[in-house]
């Protein structure tokens, strides 16, 4: 199984490396990718060290699948060569997630939708697939009309240099800023870049993807906010439902969710928080309640690991499902 990680030496892309190792994914041959600054440098993995090597490079040793986060851009260009030669791409960029041509996946929910024509394959923006997740089971038994979301996302989902950012601030060190103003004992409510309709294009993914994802009668208003947290992304979602519910029985619904964690007891001041979240792979529901100011309405609290669940993990359970199903082409 050769596999090749595009932007292996960025944030997501270390990611990658590390949760393929910690899953014993059967690769006889990785290919890490990077920029031409980083052609050369050498990536430990599995006891054995793999050389950075160029995307032409990489093309022409015809890895089985390809896990790419490199931006968009990149992806564009590249993603199609690599199918090309029969490569599986599976893909962190927003570059293809809106296509009709190709599937968005969130294993847990639609991953039986995968066939062996699938090329490309996109996974969602990180803070869609926590709020999908937990939004899943409840859709199947109350039909959602509306949710109404506001994230308070880790400043490691703008990349290394918005971390340093925030670590020379609080250092009193000068250095490159990543956002327009300072991030450290403050909250930015700029989550990727303005839009003509005032909202920014994360708060728009959120929106857009839950359609695609689960289905596109539900309606989604969303306000991103960066916050100073290194790891890690939290959102309130408030959940209007066509049914009424019983909290008992949506609290059973999580529970039996796979991927889901409930981290719901205020008598012991226990919710999701994402210095608990960090590092692991599921995505934590609490602070389930109704919304007293509206029928059928639910409010609850989501938290997962941005860099994990939100990107990597997602994407190597996709390429575990791949295999599970026999869609690679060097396994049929």
């Amino acid at each position: 199984m050769k596999v090749a990680v595009v932007g292996a030496t960025g944030m997501v892309g270390n990611v990658m490396l590390q949760v393929l190792r910690e899953k014993s994914f059967p690769i006889t041959e990785l290919i890490p990718v990077a920029s031409e600054k980083s052609i050369g440098k050498i990536i430990p993995f599995g006891g054995l060290e793999f050389p950075v090597v160029s995307m032409q490079d990489a093309i022409d040793r015809k890895p089985d699948i390809a896990l790419f986060s490199a931006g968009g851009e990149t992806s564009l260009n590249w993603a199609p060569k690599f199918a090309e030669v029969g490569t599986v791409v599976i893909d962190n960029s927003s570059a293809w997630r809106m296509n009709p041509d190709h599937k968005l996946i969130v294993p847990e929910i639609n991953g039986d939708l995968l066939t062996s024509n699938d090329k490309i394959i996109a996974n969602p923006n990180c803070s869609t697939i926590q709020m999908v997740l937990a939004l899943k089971p409840l859709h199947e038994q109350y039909g959602i009309k509306r949710v109404v979301v506001s994230t308070y996302q880790s400043i490691s989902g703008t990349g290394i240099k918005a971390v340093e950012q925030m670590e020379n601030e609080r250092e009193g060190v000068d250095g490159e800023m990543a956002y327009p103003y300072p991030i450290d004992q403050n909250c930015l409510p700029h989550c990727d870049v303005f839009l003509e309709n005032g909202y920014t294009k994360e708060e728009m993914k959120l929106s857009n993807e839950t359609q695609k994802i689960l289905d596109p009668s539900i309606k989604v208003t969303a306000t991103a906010v960066r916050v100073p947290v290194s790891g890690g992304h939290s959102e309130a979602v408030n959940v209007e439902f066509e049914k009424d519910f019983d909290l008992s029985e949506v609290r059973s619904l999580l529970h039996q969710q796979s991927g889901i964690i409930l981290k719901d007891d205020p008598t012991t001041n226990t919710y999701p928080m994402p210095l608990y979240a960090k590092g692991k792979d599921e995505v934590f529901v609490g602070r389930i309640r109704r919304d007293e100011s509206q029928e059928k309405t639910l409010n609850m609290w989501i938290v997962a690991d941005n860099l994990r669940k939100g990107a990597a993990t997602n994407a190597v359970q996709i390429a575990e499902l791949l295999m599970q199903k026999q869609l690679i082409p060097s396994m049929v």
